[in-house]
């Protein structure tokens, strides 16, 4: 196995901090049970350039530079009623969020009708309140 320069080690740190959401695309591992489209959050880089990630699954292989391969989810938090929910794509929460609008009234359909327009406006954190 070749390791990676510090330079690509670094940009893979900057670009899959701790918390990020990935999705795997390959992984060359006969033994693991992870298959593309798996979910995960990356726990932290090392300095070969593994991006160590805890799945969805409760496995908790690690993305080998080189090797395997997984995008990076652009993901979007809500907070409604002071309950914080990390969706990983955006079209889930606004479909969501247009369901729960449709089938309320008053106050709380305004909750919902203010965290639809901030999701439609590409927030990245879209809260209930003003």
């Amino acid at each position: 196995m070749i390791f990676p320069k510090k330079e690509i080690v670094d940009r893979i740190k900057k670009e899959y901090p701790k918390g990020t959401r990935v999705e795997l695309v390959a992984m060359d591992d006969p033994y693991s049970k992870l298959e593309p489209g798996d979910k995960g959050t990356v726990q932290f880089v090392d300095d070969t350039g593994t991006i160590h990630v805890n799945w969805d699954n409760h496995s908790c292989l690690g993305v080998v530079y080189g090797e395997d391969s997984c995008n990076k989810l652009h993901t979007v938090k809500t907070i409604c009623y002071g309950k914080e929910r990390v969706w990983d794509k955006r079209e889930d929460a606004v479909a969501f969020f247009l369901k729960a609008m449709a089938s309320s009234e008053g106050s709380e359909q305004q909750r919902y009708v203010l965290i639809y327009n901030k999701l439609l406006e590409g927030l990245d954190e879209c809260s209930d309140e003003e």
